[in-house]
């Protein structure tokens, strides 16, 4: 019997990590292409943007909301390098909103590639998608001093004005 378990198991096995499929390439669609977005391509070396933070090393905690105005509150973030910061995020909106962080230039792009493709879902560490009335939070470190750009990539919202700075000085 459980030699027959076992069989059974590894027979399924490949087709479960089929369907799982990963982001890049996973949902039957191609890599996003934006830094941090492909898991793949993912470092630990300091970008533009930052990384992911620690949530052990959260010096401080910076509350959110977007709404169906297509706007963040606050808009603008200031913040010090090095420093690793919780977004906690509200969408106070009747619609589903995200806060995704990126370079302008990324973000411009992945919202073209959100406009061919509008029920892409994310999971990514620099992003988080809100259905209405949900919170969530993200944890990033920014690691070098400039301007880094959030935006919400949902079609229509990041040209509606849906988007916002962190300068990290």
């Amino acid at each position: 019997m459980k030699k027959s378990l076992a069989i059974l198991a590894l027979s399924v096995l490949p087709a479960i990590a089929l369907a799982a499929g990963n982001h890049g390439g996973g949902h039957g669609m191609p890599s996003h292409g934006m830094p941090g977005h492909d898991m793949s391509t993912m470092s630990n070396a300091p970008s533009l943007i930052g990384q992911p933070g620690d949530p052990a090393k959260v010096s401080r905690t910076i509350e959110l909301t977007m709404d169906d105005t297509m706007r963040f509150t606050p808009s603008d973030i200031q913040v010090t390098a090095g420093e690793t910061v919780r977004f906690f995020i509200k969408n106070t909106g009747k619609i589903p909103h995200e806060m995704v962080i990126g370079s302008l230039a990324d973000l411009k792009a992945h919202a073209v590639e959100m406009q061919k493709m509008p029920g892409m879902k994310h999971a990514e560490p620099n992003m988080i998608t809100l259905a209405p009335g949900k919170i969530g939070g993200l944890v990033w470190q920014f690691d070098q001093t400039g301007t880094v750009d959030f935006a919400c990539l949902i079609p229509g919202h990041m040209e509606a004005g849906m988007v916002g700075k962190v300068k990290v000085d």
